[in-house]
């Protein structure tokens, strides 16, 4: 019974330790990566604003194409503040996520607000705007996400950077890609 008491105890001291410690955490996380793409600001807003070009460029949707079962669907128009585009798994996996514009800017980028079972909601920012010599188009892009006081949620958003970075990466190698192809 001692055993048991002492198990008990200890469970408890260290599960108040990790709490405590995750108290020093922020409860909001962010990431964010940004490059100069040798093209048209025109050129590159075309490819953010428009949803239905993200699946060239984004770095998480060939996951999402690797499942035979999900449909994605676009709103009409696919471009612009209000649009939209959802994705889920047709089988009932949970696997399904919206991504809707909220702010469009020719001359500054978008705003997107996007909503995933796995994870908090999560705003985006594709900020866009001339390079020194104004011949390119320098571009931020930037994720932010509350993570609440809940230790998982703030260990998640502590590694963010780590987990996410390099994909974003990639995304903003394949955007200036296209653009500069363009």
């Amino acid at each position: 019974m001692r055993f048991v008491k002492m198990f008990l105890i200890a469970v408890l001291i260290f599960g108040s330790l990790i709490f405590g410690l995750s108290l020093l955490f922020p409860s909001t996380a962010r990431m964010e990566r940004s490059g100069s793409i040798n093209a048209p600001l025109a050129t590159v807003y075309e490819q953010i604003s428009h949803l239905e070009t993200w699946p060239e460029w984004n770095p998480w949707d060939p996951a999402y194409k690797r499942d035979g079962n999900m449909l994605q669907q676009y709103s009409k128009p696919a471009s612009g503040q209000g649009a939209w585009f959802t994705w889920s798994n047709t089988v009932g996996s949970t696997a399904s996520g919206r991504v809707e514009i909220v702010a469009a800017d020719s001359l500054k980028g978008i705003t997107y607000n996007m909503t995933h079972p796995a994870m908090k909601p999560v705003k985006g920012f594709l900020e866009l705007k001339p390079t020194a010599d104004g011949k390119g188009t320098a571009i931020l892009w930037r994720l932010e996400t509350n993570v609440g006081l809940t230790p998982w949620w703030k260990l998640r958003g502590f590694l963010m950077d780590r987990m996410f970075g390099a994909s974003m990466e990639e995304g903003l190698n394949k955007l200036r890609n296209i653009c500069e192809k363009n």
